[in-house]
């Protein structure tokens, strides 16, 4: 597995993350076993969020952890705050951050979490209490590391202006088919099509000149949440060429797609949401994938984009 140590932040943590949404599905049993077999590829980086199942993901986690003989040392464990679809609400004030994280370590029966991220935009957030939030849970051990997840530039620099502590991670969406965070530069200036609109305020370039470490959710997804592009009808250009490259490799699709992410110089790490231990181990081979410079236009045109 490949390593990436997250500036003002954790070190040696794996490329690929092992993310968490779906574990309530599982019993504690096949939970453990999910764990596990992401430890055994070289994953020590686990991802969660309050909002995942309703906090039953980080439960799940916690009663199957046990089963797995690993050791809370031997991973790094990631949450996020601050979405409330029981009452259709983002909240980051201090109250709930504080309670939110009080919850989270509940739920994964732990004294600490590694990183806290603050979860989609509180467009009524006062970085003030945000601040002073990061402040109590840094000084009582409950928060290692800060970060936040889709955050544009304005919103982050905001939040740097109050609160004391690194942003370290923005998590965002990038696959081959969701490209936008890498290619609107191509086409900037062309009245002739869509690509050309900047949808983030240049946040990738923002974020690798202030050391903030991009995480990639929904690698393999075609739009939010429309299904996976491997194997789909629509993307028969782009199969073909991950076909190919797979074979070449002798790794599977979904591998050469993420690895197409691990491929840019950003050093972006790729969360994986599987909780099927194949398909986490294939997706895992990506870490050992080179992609040339061709190989990655080469996947970038085969998503149906194209270079002015």
């Amino acid at each position: 597995m490949k390593m990436v140590d997250i500036v003002n932040g954790p070190k040696q943590v794996s490329r690929i993350v092992q993310g968490c949404m779906r574990m309530p599905d599982l019993s504690k049993e096949d939970a453990a076993k999910v764990i596990r077999t992401a430890y055994d590829c070289g994953i020590n980086f686990f991802d969660h969020a309050t909002v995942y199942g309703g906090g039953v993901a980080e439960t799940r986690f916690s009663e199957a952890f046990p089963l797995t003989g690993l050791k809370r040392e031997d991973i790094y464990i990631q949450s996020k705050c601050g979405i409330h679809p029981e009452r259709s609400e983002f909240d980051w004030t201090k109250e709930d951050i504080l309670s939110s994280v009080d919850g989270i370590l509940e739920r994964l029966k732990v004294d600490y979490i590694d990183t806290l991220l603050l979860h989609r935009p509180d467009v009524l957030f006062e970085p003030e209490e945000v601040a002073e939030a990061f402040d109590i849970l840094e000084k009582a051990g409950k928060v290692k590391w800060f970060g936040v997840s889709n955050l544009v530039p304005m919103q982050i620099e905001l939040l740097k202006k109050y609160v004391k502590q690194p942003l370290v991670i923005n998590q965002v969406q990038l696959s081959l088919e969701q490209s936008q965070l890498i290619d609107q530069a191509l086409y900037m200036n062309n009245k002739t099509t869509e690509y050309s609109v900047c949808r983030d305020g240049n946040l990738l370039d923002y974020c690798r000149l202030n050391d903030i470490t991009i995480q990639a959710w929904s690698p393999l997804q075609i739009g939010m949440f429309g299904g996976s592009f491997i194997n789909h009808s629509d993307f028969p250009e782009l199969n073909q060429v991950l076909g190919e490259i797979a074979e070449r490799e002798d790794v599977s699709k979904a591998a050469v797609a993420i690895a197409w992410i691990l491929r840019h110089p950003a050093k972006m790490q790729a969360i994986i949401g599987s909780m099927n231990p194949e398909h986490i181990e294939d997706a895992c081979d990506a870490a050992h994938v080179e992609l040339s410079h061709q190989d990655w236009y080469r996947l970038y045109l085969a998503s149906g984009k194209f270079l002015p």
